[in-house]
Order: structure tokens, then C-alpha cells, then sequence
């Protein structure tokens, strides 16, 4: 899987947010997009996945235009800005309604992913009664990855999680990214980006300010 950004721009009420981008993500690699609180990461991402139309330039998924070959980024899986599951259903029900649109994934692909990212003991616990800020992001993450997503592109993923929570996250993207997976994370918190990510994207003002590449586990 590849997404290309050729001089994609977005304006909203005036405002530029994105301004000029030009980027190829491709598979098997974590990508970091790191900045302060409103540089434009989330946007970035929504671009990614086609939930926003460029100003100027345009998005290729797998060299199909987003919004002109295609409507949306196929086989990808989102966490993007205070999403919320069905609280009155248990963790497990939650995927496996999702899972009847695709019918991609088996309960037995719902229960791994749900014990992946530390939700073992709660699988069959109403969200709405039992479930944390900390166990909401951790089946927000679940439903982005359960259906074997090519694309995971994911917005502060690690927001309310603890350290043990933090570590199985960043162990399962990595095991996701080994599977030859394409990964892009949004996140202000250097810490995290520093144990993540194969290749750190500096937003600032809407612009992709440096880029680095690094090694991790």
C-alpha cells in the first residue's frame, strides 16, 4: 500500500491548515506525525483517509486520486478526534456489529485484538457502565486495527492510556508493521514518538517541517 500527497492544500473559513504538502507513505513502516495542539496533524490525517477535499493538489491511495477514481481510502482503519463506540453494548458486540459490514473478521480475530491492546478482562463489559477513558482508547485503537487494515492511521492513540497500556500499544503496532502494514501516528508527545515511529514528520503551521528516520524495536 502507498499514499502519495502531491501539493495538497486545504482552507477552512479563510484559514489555511495545510499548505503545499507533498509526501509518499508507503507500507511496512511507522510513520510519526508529530506538533504542538492544532499544527495540522489531525488534518493530515483526515486527508489521508478522504474525509476532507483539497483546496489545491490531491491524495493517491495506491495511485487511485481520493475523490476522483475513489471515494475513500480502501482497507483502512481510523482513530481520529473523540470517536465513541455504542455504549450500551459490550466491548466484544461493539467490533462485531462493525465487523458485519466488511465481514472481514471472526470473533476469534475480535477476541485477539480485543487482548492485544490489554482488554482481556473486559471483553464482555457494557462500554457504557464499566469502561474507563483509558479502556475506551484502548477499543477505539481495537476497532481500527481488528479487520487486518492495510492503512491504520491513528490520532493520538496513547491519549489516556497508562505506561503498561502505552507499551502493548506501541508492541502491537509494531507487530502490525512487520506484517507489512502502513502506519501513521498523530501525537504531541515526543516520548512516544521517540519508542514508535521509523520515520519522524515535524508539522508546524500546516507544513511538513522535517523529516527524520530513525530506528526502533
Amino acid at each position: 500500500m502507498k499514499i502519495e500527497l502531491r501539493h495538497f492544500s486545504k482552507t477552512l473559513k479563510k484559514r489555511s491548515v495545510l499548505t503545499d504538502v507533498s509526501y509518499t507513505f508507503n507500507d511496512g513502516a511507522i510513520y510519526g506525525l508529530y506538533g504542538i495542539n492544532g499544527s495540522g496533524k489531525t488534518m493530515l490525517l483526515r486527508a489521508m483517509a478522504g474525509l476532507i477535499h483539497a483546496t489545491n493538489g490531491e491524495v493517491l491511495v495506491n495511485d487511485k486520486i481520493l475523490h476522483k477514481d475513489i471515494d475513500f481510502s480502501p482497507e483502512t482503519g481510523i482513530l481520529i478526534e473523540n470517536m465513541s463506540l455504542l455504549p450500551q453494548y459490550s466491548a466484544f458486540e461493539n467490533l462485531k456489529i462493525l465487523g458485519k459490514i466488511q465481514h472481514v473478521a471472526n470473533d476469534a480475530d475480535i477476541e485477539n485484538t480485543l487482548k492485544a491492546v490489554g482488554l482481556e478482562a473486559n471483553i464482555h463489559e457494557p462500554v457504557v457502565k464499566d469502561f474507563s477513558l483509558g479502556m475506551r482508547q484502548k477499543l477505539n485503537i481495537a476497532q481500527a486495527v481488528f479487520e487486518d487494515q492495510k492503512i491504520i492511521l491513528l490520532d493520538e492513540p496513547t491519549n489516556g492510556l497508562d505506561t503498561d497500556s502505552v507499551s502493548k500499544c506501541i508492541k502491537l503496532l509494531r507487530k502490525l508493521r512487520d506484517e507489512g502494514k502502513l502506519i501513521v501516528v498523530a501525537t504531541h508527545v515526543a516520548e512516544d514518538m521517540k519508542k514508535l515511529a521509523d520515520v519522524q514528520l515535524h508539522i508546524v503551521e500546516g507544513k511538513i517541517e522535517s523529516t527524520e528516520r530513525v530506528s526502533v524495536g
